[in-house]
């Protein structure tokens, strides 16, 4: 099983813009992947399975699917502290705890 973060924004998106660099340094610190979703008319079917109503979102998808969703530009800290919650119960979920 397969836990990773995906990050989606929107062309022009400040916060978004913003929200990526920070995003990519804590996936990093955290040794999970990270991709990155641009919501567009390409992409228009995934963003409407996960339905992603704004931007920016964060989600900690597992096989996939997502576990946790975090919608709206947050601080750093905030991210941090989530990102530990949310991924520490996924990897739990994956391991059956």
């Amino acid at each position: 099983m397969k836990t990773e973060i995906l990050e989606v924004s929107g062309e022009g998106c400040a916060n978004c813009i913003s929200l990526m660099p920070v995003l990519a340094r804590l996936a990093r610190e955290k040794g999970v992947p990270l991709r990155h979703l641009e919501v567009n008319e390409e992409n228009r079917a995934e963003v409407e399975r996960l339905r992603i109503e704004r931007v920016p979102t964060v989600l900690v998808l597992r096989d996939g699917e997502p576990v946790a969703r975090c919608t709206g530009y947050q601080p750093e800290e905030i991210l941090d502290v989530w990102l530990d919650a949310k991924l520490e119960e996924a990897n739990g979920q994956n391991t059956g705890k």
